[in-house]
């Protein structure tokens, strides 16, 4: 995460330092790019209007044209249909027929002062006093109302050229149209040291000697190409694209410094951009780390507890015996330990214990077989426990049981183990499960737990030979016996 977010600034800065070092190359590039659709543009726009004349003048030749009304409702018909400004067609006599009027025009159109228009010709007229048109005029070959006519043109406002040129920040970028000898043609400002004057004239001595020959040359030769210079710390670059069969150059400035600030913006823009893409991953890392470890932990505790369960049941597992759910010989030698160091510190007092052994396990096993020795096992295990309810009961050999009181199953001994015993009596005449039991107390001299169980052991084995003496059988009990 953390080499996302270096790179990503790193490319940031990059792109910004690579970005300045390219501005002058963008210049060049954006305005002979801009040079050559507004050049384009020009062409287009004479291109079209040369169509829709050749256009106009078939339909009206198509037309019956009678009388001067009628050919300057066709012309007007014509304007209005093809967006013909100023169309006019002119007779052998120089004649010029509009819409509304008609003129002498050999002294207002150079191109008239021709007896036969050769070919297409574009021209530049002056009307009403130093308004500027560009004139467009074609050939025709036509007899209207018994007439011959040689000729038709429409005029264009230049300023209307100047519109469709138009930029959205005249301040910054700027644009001309130029003659070939440098005079302007649009009559529109080229920045601050050329403006409206001729622009061989305005350039020379602001560049070299060399430079500016040869963007004289090229302006007499209708080519294209750029020249930078510099006025008042100010870099200007100017870009000149010949107009297509016009003999014009049009001619595009646009200060470096205007695309150094845009391009700036753009980067900057694109650096608070990249900060907040920063900020974001940081935040998103931080909380994502976060995630991380609030899982971690939570899979590392799941799997302690689960841990910890496991061990208790293992633990339990390990102490329980399998097939009465007491208590195991383990867990009572666990337990004869504590007690042991309990005895030594003289902490407890109050501690019976209780031997147990089953009467006849060994003969079931021979004659009935271990399931059914099993079956004596567990009906034992459930008297013993069902008896001695307050003790811990633990099954500490194959017939062999303990028990252990404490607390209220220390006070409760005497009438508990007198009822255990009248049980097991009960149990002889019914050839029920027989148990025989011995118990003892801690006494003050007794230094462990293995004191007091010798004493309820002699007496359980006391406790089996009464038993025997009432028809109980016993271990050593056997098919022969009566």
């Amino acid at each position: 995460m953390v080499m996302v977010i270096a790179n990503t600034y790193w490319a940031s800065k990059q792109a910004i330092s690579s970005t300045n070092q390219a501005v002058s190359a963008v210049s060049a590039f954006y305005l002979e790019s801009m040079a050559d659709r507004r050049a384009r543009t020009i062409t287009n726009l004479i291109n079209n209007n040369f169509d829709y004349m050749e256009k106009a003048v078939s339909v009206i030749d198509d037309e019956q044209i009678e009388s001067q009304k009628d050919l300057r409702a066709a012309i007007g018909r014509m304007k209005r249909l093809l967006s013909l400004n100023r169309f006019a067609l002119v007779d052998e006599d120089n004649v010029v027929y509009t819409q509304y009027t008609t003129y002498t025009g050999g002294s207002r159109h150079a191109f008239l002062a021709e007896e036969k228009l050769e070919g297409k010709m574009i021209s530049t007229v002056f009307i009403y006093g130093s308004s500027k048109e560009l004139c467009l005029a074609i050939p025709i070959d036509n007899k209207i109302m018994g007439k011959q006519f040689k000729a038709c043109f429409v005029q264009i406002d230049i300023n209307d050229i100047v519109d469709l040129l138009a930029f959205d920040d005249q301040e910054s970028t700027h644009f001309a149209l130029y003659s070939t000898n440098g005079g302007n043609l649009s009559e529109t400002e080229l920045g601050q040291l050329i403006g409206t004057q001729n622009i061989i004239d305005a350039t020379k001595g602001n560049v070299s000697d060399d430079k500016w020959e040869a963007f004289r040359k090229d302006f007499a030769e209708s080519k294209k190409g750029t020249l930078t210079f510099t006025i008042n710390g100010v870099v200007d670059t100017i870009c000149y694209e010949p107009v297509p069969d016009t003999g014009w150059e049009l001619v595009v400035m646009i200060r470096e410094s205007v695309i150094q600030d845009q391009i700036q913006e753009i980067s900057e823009k694109s650096l608070a951009t990249n900060h907040f893409q920063i900020l974001f991953l940081l935040v998103v890392a931080t909380l994502f780390s976060a995630v991380l470890f609030y899982l971690f932990r939570r899979v590392a505790n799941e799997k302690l507890d689960e841990e910890k369960e496991n061990s208790k049941v293992f633990k339990s597992m390990a102490n329980t015996d399998s097939l009465t759910g007491v208590r195991n010989k383990h867990a009572y030698m666990e337990t004869e330990s504590l007690l042991n160091s309990r005895i030594r510190e003289g902490t407890i007092d109050k501690l019976a214990l209780v031997a147990c052994d089953i009467n006849g396990l060994k003969y079931v096993n021979d004659t009935k077989g271990h399931a059914a020795g099993d079956l004596l096992i567990q009906e034992a295990s459930a008297l013993i426990c069902d008896v001695f309810s307050h003790g811990s009961v633990y099954r500490t050999g194959g017939d062999e049981f303990v028990v252990l009181l404490i607390g209220k199953g220390y006070d409760t001994r005497g009438e508990v183990i007198a009822a255990f015993n009248k049980q097991v009596e009960e149990n002889i005449g019914k050839n029920g499960v027989v148990v025989s039991i011995g118990y003892s107390t801690l006494l003050p001299t007794d230094e462990q737990l293995h004191d007091v169980f010798e004493r309820a052991d002699h007496m359980m084995y006391d406790r089996k030979k009464e038993l025997k003496s009432m028809g109980a059988k016993t271990r050593e009990f056997s098919e022969d016996e009566p």
